[in-house]
């Protein structure tokens, strides 16, 4: 707004100095309107063109005086653009405006709406994941602690419907909403559901009555932390061991045994209706499949053999993961 205001008094100063230049010369050299606009403009540029007639004693003090003006005027001008080049919200512009070109090409990304503590870990877990994502975040504390870990990021109120389609909403695969707010989240996701209507939607909620609304609103699934925390307190005290081995499984560290999902959809097409037995996971990557998941959204733990590979299921898989990679590698 400063620059904006700046520059019209740069045009301003211009007309002024262009009209005392014509007017002057129209009455002091009596020339016409284009030869008066001629004098000045040649006056101003300094291009070294020959003037119309020789110069009176009156003409050539004005012609200084002009050159004079002129020149107080180049020298705002040029401050004032200086001024602009040299401040950081030229660069910023220009950084977020190669930010916003990236965001756009994105494809099948996840929309992360709060930096806090639960967004924070829910991008650590996507980026372990080789997931792309993008953050919306209007703190500036965290906006410098997102460009410093280098991921994408939309400066902005997440229930706006502006920052969701500059994250590049109708592109994105999944939202996760993780601000502390329930109606913020709330507004987030009606807003999501109207922007792209199959999007995965996954919703922080701070309590039960607030879930159901989120529910109703659109959201996929909703996580409580606090109540997830509390459970998790009371599991350590009664299967300590279990919860280790769980965490161990779920976390994506060297050394550990990890979790994968694969969907049928995405093997090759030869293993669509084949069943567990004739994709040889064991075998050929040393990963063991321990559940299924059916097209109708119906868990089975520790599948059969002879359990057949539908369209639209999920199969879970444990290894180390250098079978999980090698997996990947195959699938």
């Amino acid at each position: 707004m400063v620059f904006k205001s700046k520059l019209y008094i740069s045009i301003t100063l211009l007309i002024i100095v262009v009209s005392i230049g014509v007017t002057g010369y129209m009455t002091i050299s009596d020339e016409s309107f284009i030869d008066s606009l001629y004098m000045t403009v040649i006056t101003m540029s300094t291009v070294g063109y020959g003037t119309l007639h020789e110069l009176n004693a009156n003409e050539k003090i004005f012609t200084i005086f002009l050159i004079i003006l002129s020149i107080v005027f180049y020298a705002y001008s040029v401050t004032v653009l200086t001024e602009y080049l040299l401040k950081e919200n030229f660069y910023q512009h220009l950084k977020h405006k190669k930010l916003q070109q990236k965001i756009q090409k994105l494809k099948n990304h996840t929309i992360v709406c709060g930096y806090g503590r639960n967004g924070k870990q829910a991008v650590i877990k996507l980026r372990n994941y080789k997931m792309s994502c993008v953050v919306i975040e209007k703190d500036k504390t965290l906006i410098e602690e997102l460009e410093h870990d280098n991921i994408l990021y939309v400066e902005g109120d997440a229930t706006e419907d502006e920052a969701l389609k500059n994250a590049a909403i109708h592109n994105a695969k999944s939202l996760i909403t993780a601000l502390s707010s329930d109606v913020d989240n709330l507004f987030v996701v009606l807003s999501s559901r109207q922007l792209n209507k199959n999007i995965t939607i996954i919703s922080r909620a701070s309590s039960e009555s607030s879930s159901k609304k989120l529910l109703i609103a659109g959201a996929d699934k909703i996580i409580m932390p606090d109540k997830i925390g509390g459970m998790h307190m009371a599991s350590l005290l009664v299967t300590p061991n279990l919860v280790e081995f769980v965490e161990k499984i779920t976390m994506i560290d060297e050394g550990s045994a990890n979790l994968e999902e694969i969907p049928v959809n995405g093997l090759p097409s030869e293993f669509l209706n084949k069943t567990i037995r004739d994709l040889d996971l064991r075998r050929r990557t040393g990963c063991s499949v321990i559940g299924f998941k059916t097209a109708e959204n119906e868990y089975i733990v520790n599948p059969r053999s002879e359990t057949k590979l539908t369209a639209n299921s999920d199969i879970i898989v444990l290894g180390s993961p250098s079978q999980i990679k090698k997996l990947r590698e195959i699938i």
